[in-house]
């Protein structure tokens, strides 16, 4: 049986680190970096060394920020981190055409063969944004995450470097 396993938690919470664990355990093999090119942010550089040079050689890594069309084309199990860049992808989006490229990609997560890990950021926790735009993320990224969580076989927080297991301790509302 395939599954969906969904991680989330704050930044430097330990949630990729975790996800790369558990995708050596069911040998998946194929990291989907799910973002736009940021080549003038160093800061951004910097993180991305560091995830590679965490990660296996023989992993094969994939840098997109058309998510959908992975998920179309590829046919092995997957670690995708982090669904932010999905939701980034679609801030421009009309409420209507989110919604449609929201729905494109629970189908194509639902009727995927192969093990997917899913790496999610949680925000909301603290300040209010004084911009639409932060906003706007917050909220859709909050929606998406829930969609996920009812999907997923498997949902985790990350904290401080600890990951829980929410289905053990949560019901759900």
């Amino acid at each position: 049986m395939t599954e969906i396993i969904l991680i989330s938690g704050g930044r430097k919470s330990g949630k990729s680190k975790f996800a790369e664990n558990l995708a050596i355990k069911y040998e998946i093999s194929t990291y989907i970096a799910l973002s736009e090119k940021r080549p003038n942010d160093l800061d951004w550089q910097d993180r991305i060394k560091l995830h590679k040079a965490r990660r296996p050689k023989h992993w094969e890594t994939v840098e997109t920020d058309e998510l959908n069309n992975v998920l179309a084309n590829k046919k092995k199990g997957l670690l995708i981190d982090s669904i932010g860049g999905f939701v980034i992808k679609g801030l421009s989006m009309k409420i209507n055409e989110w919604e449609e490229y929201k729905n494109s990609l629970m189908n194509n997560l639902k009727n995927y063969e192969k093990n997917i890990i899913i790496v999610g950021e949680q925000v909301g926790w603290g300040l209010v944004s004084e911009y639409k735009v932060g906003n706007l993320f917050i909220d859709r990224l909050g929606e998406l995450l829930k969609e996920l969580t009812k999907i997923a076989n498997q949902n985790w927080i990350t904290i401080n470097g600890k990951a829980l297991r929410l289905d053990d301790i949560f019901i759900d509302i």
